[in-house]
């Protein structure tokens, strides 16, 4: 949590903020817990406080997990820049506060940061390409899109033929975690650049994992966290399927589980919109298939079926016209 103070683009950050366990608990890996300060450039005023002067971020890409993670930026006192395809997905965000931008190079020229979130790894690519010739060689790119590993070593190639500092930092959370600014960043690049980004990972994460110091780490263990995330929502989603073949109230399924040892958050949220048929959007089916294909691409010898049938189910529930919806949506994919 930053609390703006009196100097103009500066921020007062005490470390009392944060719950004793988070204070006083070892970081292991790398690990950093919420509210910690990390960003090391400022100036002490006193024992236990720091001020820092913001960096100014270029955010492209202002869709389900763009805009959220703006307001929190925004809400933490960095100065923002917006650019999104469809301009209007960013009215929200220059309504509090941000300054809305014709195209990515306006976006990016004069930015500390310029951060991607964008739909995929060719998106991401044209995007910078016009982008790149209006960043200062100063500024950081962070990559924070889920595009995969040949894409992400694609897009550190192009940064490193343009000149600038590259960080992959994927996110683990969909829409909600995203609001509450409770993201899990998996960040990886060089220790200056990832120092350098640490406000903006303050802003949208409530913990930052530092995976390696070679770009790309966190984009491979983004890939195994989203095979967990399939397989569960495939699971249930047969479950859920099995329970009504079976003449069983799959309600009772649910409760069976709760509370004990087999028992997800997850899967309760995700099993009960499936037995409901309803399919309020975290996280859209057609992107969750997109990183589905990006698992299955990346698997080389391990024999990821949980990983094939997730898909196979997304593509059927996205041919039945459920692509928009949330990821859940899955179980039309198995059912119908």
């Amino acid at each position: 949590m930053l609390f703006a103070n009196n100097l103009p683009g500066l921020v007062y950050v005490h470390p009392l903020i944060m719950p004793p366990a988070d204070r006083n608990r070892p970081h292991p890996n790398g690990e950093h817990p919420a509210g910690k300060p990390r960003f090391d450039g400022g100036m002490s005023i006193g024992e236990g406080s720091v001020v820092t002067e913001q960096p100014t971020v270029a955010l492209l890409g202002t869709g389900i997990m763009g805009e959220p993670m703006g307001r929190n930026m925004l809400a933490a006192g960095l100065p923002l820049r917006v650019w999104n395809r469809t301009a209007s997905k960013a009215d929200a965000l220059v309504e509090h506060g941000a300054t809305l931008a014709a195209n990515p190079a306006e976006a990016v020229a004069g930015a500390d940061i310029v951060l991607t979130m964008l739909a995929d790894g060719p998106i991401v690519r044209d995007t910078m390409r016009e982008a790149l010739a209006g960043m200062s060689g100063e500024a950081v790119w962070l990559q924070m899109s889920t595009v995969g590993v040949e894409h992400t070593e694609q897009l550190a190639a192009l940064a490193t033929r343009s000149g600038v500092a590259f960080v992959d930092a994927p996110v683990l959370g969909t829409k909600q975690p995203a609001e509450q600014g409770a993201l899990v960043v998996l960040a990886s690049g060089s220790a200056d650049a990832t120092t350098r980004c640490a406000p903006v990972f303050d802003a949208v994460g409530g913990r930052t994992i530092t995976v390696a110091d070679t770009a790309g780490a966190g984009s491979r263990l983004k890939l195994v966290a989203n095979a967990w995330v399939l397989g569960v929502t495939n699971a249930a989603a047969e479950c859920v399927a099995l329970a009504g073949e079976l003449d069983v109230d799959p309600a009772l399924f649910l409760d069976s589980v709760s509370g004990g040892a087999l028992d997800l958050p997850y899967l309760q949220v995700k099993g009960k919109s499936m037995i409901e048929d309803s399919y309020p959007v975290s996280f859209p089916l057609h992107l969750a298939a997109k990183d589905a294909r990006l698992i299955i691409e990346a698997a080389g010898n391990a024999d990821l079926g949980a990983a094939r049938a997730a898909l196979a189910h997304l593509e059927r529930a996205e041919q039945g016209g459920h692509g928009e919806r949330d990821m859940a949506a899955l179980y039309r994919g198995v059912r119908d």
